[in-house]
């Protein structure tokens, strides 16, 4: 089981600034992860909140079940210290996601503090990330 988990604002996707996270809305997100999934053989749960306690109860549940994790914590990514603890405890693997490409936007966006814990970092290819992330945790 991969859990794929979303910050805050990204339930709002297809609506919210399109010229920056295109037309595809969340509904879509999910739709094409779990397709992505069948395609690779794997399982994924797609999750999302605006929440940061909830974010962090959702890693320490797949800290306990050993599940690997495709997480976009969005604004979370750079100053969630609380975030970035929880995610350094998981034995299985982390790819951290983005639609944009973080460093191509403001300089209050160019730092992560999931990054330094994550497997890898995937960003800039929008819903593609996704995608990629899949991949890369579908091989053993």
């Amino acid at each position: 089981m991969i859990l794929v988990l979303n910050g805050p604002n990204l339930r709002r996707l297809g609506t919210r600034e399109p010229e920056v996270y295109g037309s595809t809305t969340f509904a879509d997100l999910a739709d094409l992860v779990q397709r992505t999934a069948a395609d690779l053989g794997v399982t994924a749960e797609v999750r999302q909140t605006d929440d940061e306690a909830e974010l962090v109860g959702w890693i320490h549940e797949a800290a306990d079940s050993r599940a690997d994790v495709i997480l976009n914590p969005a604004a979370f990514t750079h100053y969630s210290y609380s975030l970035r603890d929880a995610c350094a405890q998981l034995p299985g693997r982390l790819i951290e996601v983005h639609l944009s490409n973080p460093a191509a936007r403001e300089e209050f966006r160019h730092h992560s503090v999931i990054s330094g814990v994550a497997d890898g970092t995937i960003a800039g290819f929008g819903t593609g990330s996704y995608v990629l992330a899949l991949q890369a945790l579908a091989r053993p």
